[in-house]
């Protein structure tokens, strides 16, 4: 058989393609519960799947996969928790613009422009997957290093009108980030002797609590507020802001597409850059980014969804799992006697074409679905403060405690969220809390094996980078981000282009 029907098989067979569609409806709906993530999903389906045959197997758990990915978007919108990392970008625009009445329209724009990126990724894995993937092997540690540097420095995307204090919110994260065993000796990092804090605090209980319960509480100093009715007369985008966000989606897709190619990165950090490029890129918006700008909502759903067909590159052309994901399917994979690497692509290509096929046709189903409910699921923003609220909590110690079945992510979620109500009445940012948890041990680790591939020497490690085109143009990169967000930049030598 050739290409061509490997890729439509999954459609042609109405037992795949049930598989896929149930897939995709319940990863939306597992993606959109905070600490059900799409990773622990896909793991647990294949206990239950490793008996059946690979194909079967492989149509479930790639929908769930990109269900989930996309899903994690709904509750970020309509209550300001998201359902996994990918999505706290989202919320930043998404979240105010359901406040406005606008649940139903942010929620079908963002599913349009998921679907778009989700393409975007597929033809890219389709077209270019050796390419791409012979350029994420080129990274460095010293390289990931510079990359999770690069993601802290996009502090100023999400300080508001503060940079200070976006940077101290995103030390506060990185420092958070690093309790728990050194991941090289083992020793211990402000554990101050307690053995619960050796596995470190979870990146998802300080999330929710920084978002859920902090917004709980945040209603709750709010409650003389009448509730917003939203207008769900319209879910279908218009075909003027489709048109009108397309360029950028299609910008974002790409930056998804590269950092998820990227192994041990995935949709969180491309989330978070594309956001960042949406906000230097966007030329006097008509709603200010953090107030329920659409380019903020747009772009970071459609590099998230990209991101997906990104972390698939390496996955099958390299056998390096591009996410956390994607090194689940790897196991899955080798259950199934198949050997993901440089010669799957020579000894059994039907694979490689199936996958795109299925990741096709499933996110298909995302448009299909996810342009489906939205009318109920909007209710969820009318609801009496004295329903919602409740809900707010029954929804963050559910997904806390989902985590790792532990009662102490529920005491860390609900320490941080009030932490995180405080720092919101004090007009600091909580975005850059998370992003400097979820940073923190790609800069961490990374910095670490790139000192002890130079035997320690600093000066070394400087003089190798510069001979990097690649490593050279992360840092030149960074220093510009850096002295861009200078008051001195911004007064003086910032080109009007950017004004």
């Amino acid at each position: 058989m050739d290409a061509f029907t490997y890729f439509a098989m999954s459609w042609l067979s109405p037992e795949l393609l049930g598989l896929t569609a149930l897939g995709t409806f319940l990863g939306i709906y597992v993606g959109a519960i905070p600490g059900l993530s799409v990773t622990m999903a896909v793991s647990i389906l294949i206990s239950f799947t490793f008996s059946w045959d690979v194909n079967y197997a492989l149509c479930l758990m790639v929908g769930v996969y990109m269900g989930g990915v996309y899903g994690g978007s709904r509750t970020a919108i309509l209550l300001n928790i998201p359902g996994a990392p990918s999505a706290i970008a989202t919320a930043l625009d998404g979240y105010p613009l359901a406040k406005q009445g606008l649940a139903g329209e942010a929620i079908g724009l963002s599913t349009v422009m998921s679907v778009v990126g989700g393409f975007v990724g597929i033809i890219v894995l389709a077209l270019a997957a050796p390419t791409v993937s012979e350029f994420a092997i080129t990274f460095q540690p010293r390289d990931y290093m510079m990359l999770g540097v690069l993601g802290i420095m996009l502090v100023g995307s999400l300080s508001g009108s503060s940079l200070a204090r976006g940077i101290f919110a995103g030390a506060l994260g990185l420092l958070i980030g690093t309790v728990g065993l050194d991941p090289m000796t083992a020793e211990e990092r402000f554990t101050f002797g307690v053995i619960e804090l050796w596995d470190g605090i979870n990146p998802v209980a300080v999330m929710i609590g920084m978002f859920g319960i902090s917004e709980a509480l945040h209603q709750l100093h709010h409650m003389n507020k009448a509730v917003i009715k939203q207008k769900i007369s319209r879910i279908i985008p218009k075909w003027s802001d489709i048109k009108k966000y397309m360029p950028l989606s299609l910008q974002t897709s790409f930056i998804g597409v590269i950092v998820g190619a990227l192994p041990g990165t995935g949709g969180d950090i491309a989330a978070l850059m594309a956001y960042d490029h949406a906000k230097r890129t966007t030329k006097n918006p008509k709603v200010p980014f953090g107030q329920g700008a659409k380019e903020g909502l747009i772009a970071p759903e459609a590099a998230n969804n990209a991101a997906v067909g990104g972390a698939y590159i390496p996955m099958l052309t390299l056998g390096i799992p591009g996410d956390a994901v994607t090194a689940v399917f790897i196991g899955a994979l080798f259950i199934h006697g198949l050997n993901p690497g440089p010669l799957l692509l020579v000894e059994q290509p039907h694979m490689f074409w199936f996958t795109v096929g299925n990741l096709t046709l499933a996110n298909i189903f995302v448009l299909i679905f996810g342009l489906t409910g939205i009318k109920l699921f909007s209710k969820i923003v009318e609801c009496p403060k004295g329903i919602l609220i409740p809900l707010i909590f029954l929804l963050s110690i559910v997904g806390a405690y989902a985590i790792n079945n532990a009662i102490i992510d529920i005491w860390w979620m609900l320490a941080f969220g009030v932490f995180g109500y405080f720092m919101r009445l004090y007009g600091f940012p909580v975005g850059p809390v998370i992003l400097g948890v979820i940073l923190s041990s790609l800069t961490d680790e990374n910095w670490r094996r790139a000192i002890l591939s130079e035997r320690g020497s600093v000066s070394d490690l400087f003089v190798n980078t510069l001979h990097s085109p690649l490593s050279v143009i992360l840092l030149s990169i960074i220093v510009f981000i850096l002295v861009s967000q200078t008051p001195i930049w911004r007064k003086w030598l910032r080109p009007k282009r950017f004004r």
